[in-house]
């Protein structure tokens, strides 16, 4: 019988405190995982709110036999310390949050009856686990909040797979696969694997290449098998590359067979055909140099921690390259979730992942925490083609020859067909690594002291912005954007910059703002844009989606001294018309001189007009190849006149957790969010749904949002939102 995995989020009990069986299950909350230990508020609340150790509580029969095999139980992310118990029986304490775990229950499991599991679970600050030992920069919530599973695997088993690829570029691709394969028995066992590759949207023809192979494994120990497959059946063109605009995945499937019976099967590894490597003139993708330009990621979200189902992990990957139209992404700073990689892999986005940390480095036993996290990252991600650099330094940390010697020499055993960086913040830090990965806070750009070089962060608390901030603030956070941007891709030697960052997070009392949020994001905590978030979709082709998106208030109060000039608009138009009233102000273009290096300069529009001075309407109008394409209106007397509602899904699961995006704004008649409003706005739920968040929520920056869930059953939910003075909004999502 080949290996099962079966989702294990449902029907947990919780409790907010470390408790024993004198508790009854009656005064537990049911719960689903993903699971946060706390809902909070967006902000302003106390990080001592989450820090507790809570219980959580499963009764449960197996719904399917062991006839012998074994059952492990596994957990893709808890924080940030997980003890087990199962039926009496205590495993020992897997100490960190954002690498995987597993627990060997066969011997203590009930085959026939009830079993009684027990985790406790410390979400404490634990300076003995990283990242924590000093202050950091982030906050990593409670809760086991990623998804746990039940494994069955036969006493021999497929424990891993490793894809590499090799002659990509040429008509004749290869794969090596090491297929890590473990016998659990006192005896030798010899079997049969099966290997195949299947290309995209296999339709049930027979696979690009097959191997059969009889091996022999040792009595209980682990073999390392490669093998090796030749793509003699693709195409000689380019079509197999996983490249940005046209990822292309393969699977890799493999069978374990004893006496003609499978005993193990290894469904949907993923993999792609592409070649990554950093050069001291830049980063190259499948042979082409590619300039990098992306953003950094925190896997928080307002009200429920990390505790995000898959639906919203995937939405990041789509917001950070479709909406901010990056090619990629830091996952600054920890290993973050699977469903989010997956996704990368999918859509075309790069990712630089590393290690948690930041910048503490503890002792000895902290350093081995770290280091297992090193092979945990590595052996649980190496399949993702979208992974192009492993970090394997505590971010900002300071130099520690034998703990980043050992980092590094770890992931180039583990994974010799990537690169590692180690991000610093001083450009004369010890070299160990491959790609000399960088924050860059200078507000311009280093000349590289070392090659290949990387931008890993700039920006960020060098200038934090709200969404209400006045008018030239707001402008010049997008500015400085746009700016560095623009100089890393003139710079030679830059492979690129991963600015800081893109989303607005929760962060402690020593860091941010006074309502414990960095406002660093060019998009606030609720996925909302700020200015500088227009200027990175502005940097997608127009073929893809037209941007005109001009930074300005239209008042002649918001900036020192009145007036408006000059007006940044940001835009992927070829030029853009500026009318006052109905008359033609000027026809601009873009503004090479200040943004030589972008693909879409912003355009820089003069307004020479005094405070008091009586001005008109403004209207703009961008143009794409001599046609009018898109329009702007700004009228001069625009009030907050109307709610705008909307989903990021029309149609979310009405079980396991699932949930999406509520996003309201208030707006002129024109569709211009007014920044200054901040009415009280009320949500109604007409239907089988659940709003998670702030209700009623005063607005800020005249933007906000919350998150609809189901409640298990299925039918169509409408949300209202309500405020005085304004025209209501409801938008409509259906429970499958």
């Amino acid at each position: 019988m080949p290996d099962e995995i079966i989702l294990f989020n449902r029907s947990w009990l919780f409790y907010p405190e470390q408790v024993d069986d004198s508790v009854p299950d009656s005064e537990f909350e049911p719960v689903t995982i993903p699971h946060t230990n706390k809902i909070l508020p967006h902000h302003s609340f106390d990080d001592e709110e989450y820090k507790f150790i809570s219980t959580y509580r499963k009764k449960f029969t197996l719904s399917k036999p062991l006839k012998g095999r074994k059952l492990f139980l596994d957990f893709d992310g808890a924080m940030i310390a997980t003890t087990v118990t199962l039926n009496g029986h205590t495993f020992e304490e897997y100490k960190g949050g954002y690498t995987p775990f597993s627990f060997d229950i066969t011997d203590c499991i009930n085959e026939e009856g009830e079993n009684s599991l027990v985790i406790h679970l410390d979400s404490r600050e634990r300076k003995d686990i990283p990242p924590y030992g000093y202050v950091i920069d982030y906050m990593l919530f409670g809760g086991i909040y990623r998804d746990v599973k039940l494994r069955y695997v036969n006493p021999v088993y497929i424990k891993n797979i490793f894809v590499k690829t090799y002659d990509v570029l040429t008509d004749k691709p290869r794969v090596e696969v090491d297929v890590h394969i473990h016998n659990t028995t006192d005896i030798e066992q010899t079997l049969l694997l099966d290997s195949q590759i299947y290309p995209p949207n296999y339709s049930g023809d027979n696979p690009s290449d097959l191997v059969i192979e009889e091996i022999t494994i040792e009595a209980d120990s682990l073999l390392v098998h490669t093998v090796k497959l030749l793509g003699n059946k693709w195409d000689s063109d380019d079509s197999h590359l996983w490249t940005l605009e046209n990822p292309q995945l393969f699977q890799f499937y493999a069978t374990l067979i004893k006496d003609n019976h499978d005993v193990d099967t290894v469904l949907n590894t993923r993999f792609g055909f592409r070649t990554v490597e950093f050069r001291d003139d830049g980063f190259y993708l499948n042979g082409d140099l590619l300039h990098l330009f992306g953003l950094n990621r925190h896997q928080m979200f307002p009200y429920i921690g990390q505790a995000a189902p898959q639906r919203l992990q995937e939405l990041d990957a789509d917001i950070v390259k479709y909406e901010l139209g990056c090619n990629i992404v830091r996952t600054s700073h920890y290993p973050q979730s699977t469903y989010f990689l997956d996704r990368c892999d999918e859509i075309g986005l790069l990712v630089f992942e590393e290690i948690p940390g930041w910048p503490h480095i503890g002792d000895k036993d902290w350093q081995a925490i770290s280091i297992r996290d090193v092979k945990a990252m590595i052996e649980r991600d190496w399949n993702h083609p979208s992974i192009i650099i492993w970090g394997v330094r505590i971010n900002e940390s300071f130099d520690n020859t034998e703990f980043y010697t050992e980092t590094n020499r770890l992931a180039h055993e583990l994974d010799p067909t990537r690169q590692t960086g180690g991000v610093r913040f001083w450009q004369h830090s010890e070299f160990l690594e491959d790609v000399y990965t960088f924050n860059d806070f200078s507000n311009s750009v280093e000349e590289p002291v070392q090659t290949p070089h990387l931008i890993t962060e700039f920006n960020g608390h060098m200038f934090p912005t709200k969404t209400w901030d006045g008018e030239e603030r707001y402008v010049e956070h997008a500015i400085r954007h746009a700016q560095i941007q623009s100089r890393q891709m003139g710079m030679g030697g830059v492979s690129g910059a991963i600015g800081w960052c893109a989303f607005d997070y929760n962060t402690h009392k020593e860091f941010g703002s006074g309502d414990r949020i960095c406002y660093h994001g060019v998009m606030d905590i609720f996925r909302n844009h700020k200015w500088a978030g227009y200027f990175y979709k502005s940097q997608k082709s127009p073929d893809e989606e037209i941007v005109l998106q001009a930074a300005t208030g239209w008042t002649m109060g918001d900036r020192s001294e009145g007036g408006n000039n000059p007006i940044t608009v940001f835009s992927n138009c070829d030029d853009i018309e500026v009318y006052l009233g109905t008359a033609l102000h000027g026809k601009f273009q873009p503004d090479d001189t200040n943004y030589p290096h972008l693909a879409h300069p912003p355009f820089t529009v003069p307004m020479e007009m005094m405070w008091g001075s009586a001005f008109d309407d403004l209207k703009i109008v961008g143009i794409y190849q001599g046609e009018a394409v898109a329009e702007q209106y700004f009228p001069i007397n625009a009030h907050p006149r109307k709610l705008e509602l909307s989903v990021a899904h029309d149609t979310i699961s009405r079980n396991d957790n699932d949930m999406t995006w509520v996003w309201v704004k208030v707006t002129d008649e024109h569709n211009n969010i007014q920044r200054y409003a901040n009415p009280i706005v009320s949500f109604s739920v007409d239907g089988p749904g659940e709003l998670i968040g702030t209700n009623p929520f005063a607005l800020i920056g005249g933007q906000a949002g919350l998150f609809i869930k189901g409640t298990g059953e299925s039918g169509k939910v409408t949300i209202t939102a309500t405020a005085a003075r304004l025209e209501s909004a409801s938008v409509e999502v259906w429970m499958g």
